[in-house]
């Protein structure tokens, strides 16, 4: 009898064995071998799908091209003091189960999140290859520092955010963007056409927005000769690519579309006579006292991507949130205009009223209550809100709790709420934790 017992429990532990080595053998390699396999090379085709992304978003030069941000002058060095009990504290995932804050992360895609309170990092986690010092693509969180870079803009130049963008960059006369004011294309509701589709490859967006972005693989869609390309670059994009929705007015609805932030972009650069990426640096990656030089992806025309592009470690990426709980200021230098950060958290009815009329985020019920100069907005009156990117990038900023939240994800799904789980899930452990520390 004794002897069956032992046969079964042996028979039992081979079993787990073999299934475990059988799904070692089964799961995708990636870069595997020197060279790597060509079942196992990342590429743009393949970098935004589960796991190649998970080397691919932390070396996104690979796939793709990009121009560098390099950092200057001296580091700001956040103090230290981790507090152990964070791993442990328990929060609830979207379905409701229980779970400790660092299984949350790590259960849901999570490559690392640094938790600041008070600008003390008081914990610290990776895992899936990135660490402390590897930069990693920040996706549409790039959108919120394109923001940012504007509003410094904004006070040099004493731009008019009721004026049509086409005011100022006569190129757009006869666009989609013509008819809209500069405030409407930061809320995200211009009243496009088409809608932003991450997935379908024979949608109006991936078909040709993410060709002209260099973002996505689109067949023939690489390299082309600039000299006899009519849509080279995203600027061109606005110009000749861009159609309006004749059914809707600008400023009454929310439709989330990364044309908007090249609207953005390309006022910086036409107004500042720099190059977007060269905007950034100058006037903020470089006086932030950032850790590691950035870099952000280009387009077809070798445009920096300010919708989606920049990579920066996860350490700086929390350096950006803390400029922003900060009002704009760190290490006593007032870098974005304090009445700039401040007005994304001025919700008036209107801004709330646009957001509820949007057909996708409030029917997935998402938690935001408001989208704002290319912010996401959960509770304005705590000055709780998030710069968010597609496979789950955020930079959580909750200025009552005075945390700052940072996390890169390799999500298999690229949208929040195609990803609602994971998406939601950690969000709640922070907006959790800012509550119990």
């Amino acid at each position: 009898m004794k002897r069956s017992i032992l046969t079964i429990v042996l028979l039992i532990l081979f079993a787990k064995l073999t299934s475990a080595q059988e799904q070692t053998t089964s799961a995708k390699k990636v870069m595997d071998g020197f060279p790597p396999s060509r079942e196992s090379l990342v590429t743009l085709s393949n970098y935004r799908e589960h796991p190649f992304s998970q080397w691919s978003f932390r070396n996104a030069g690979a796939p793709m091209h990009v121009l560098m941000m390099p950092r200057s002058g001296p580091v700001h060095t956040f103090k230290e003091s981790p507090n152990a009990s964070i791993a442990k504290t328990t929060c609830l995932d979207t379905e409701g189960n229980s779970k400790t804050f660092e299984s949350m992360f790590s259960d849901n895609y999570a490559d690392g999140v640094v938790v600041l309170k008070n600008d003390v990092v008081v914990y610290e986690k990776y895992w899936n290859g990135l660490s402390r010092d590897y930069q990693h693509i920040w996706f549409s969180c790039s959108k919120s520092m394109a923001s940012s870079a504007f509003g410094i803009l904004v006070a040099q130049k004493n731009i008019d955010l009721t004026a049509s963008p086409a005011y100022y960059i006569p190129e757009l006369k006869g666009s989609a963007f013509e008819r809209t004011t500069i405030q409407d294309v930061l809320n995200m509701s211009t009243a496009l056409g088409y809608q932003e589709n991450y997935v379908d490859t024979a949608s109006f967006y991936y078909k040709y927005y993410g060709s002209v972005a260099n973002m996505r693989y689109v067949p023939g869609g690489t390299d082309p000769d600039p000299k006899t390309t009519e849509v080279l670059g995203v600027y061109d994009f606005l110009v000749k690519r861009a159609y309006i929705n004749p059914a809707l007015q600008p400023g009454v609805k929310f439709e989330y579309s990364s044309a908007n932030v090249d609207v953005i972009s390309w006022l910086i650069s036409r107004l500042s006579g720099k190059a977007y990426h060269d905007f950034v640096r100058e006037n903020i990656w470089a006086r932030i006292g950032a850790e590691h030089d950035a870099f952000i992806t280009m387009d077809r025309a070798n445009t920096g991507v300010a919708t989606g592009g920049i990579n920066s470690t996860l350490r700086d990426a929390a350096l950006f949130g803390q400029l922003i709980l900060n009002r704009g200021s760190i290490d006593g230098k007032q870098i974005i205009p304090q009445n700039w950060v401040d007005e994304t958290l001025k919700l008036t009815l209107s801004d709330r009223e646009r957001y509820n009329r949007n057909d996708v985020y409030v029917k997935a019920g998402m938690p935001w209550v408001g989208y704002k100069n290319y912010w996401w907005i959960l509770d304005e009156a705590k000055g709780e809100y998030a710069a968010v990117g597609i496979h789950g990038q955020v930079i959580y900023i909750n200025r009552s709790a005075k945390m700052v939240i940072a996390y890169f994800s390799s999500q298999p799904q690229a949208s929040s709420v195609a990803g609602f789980k994971p998406f939601v899930s950690k969000l709640n452990a922070c907006r959790e934790l800012a509550k119990k520390i």
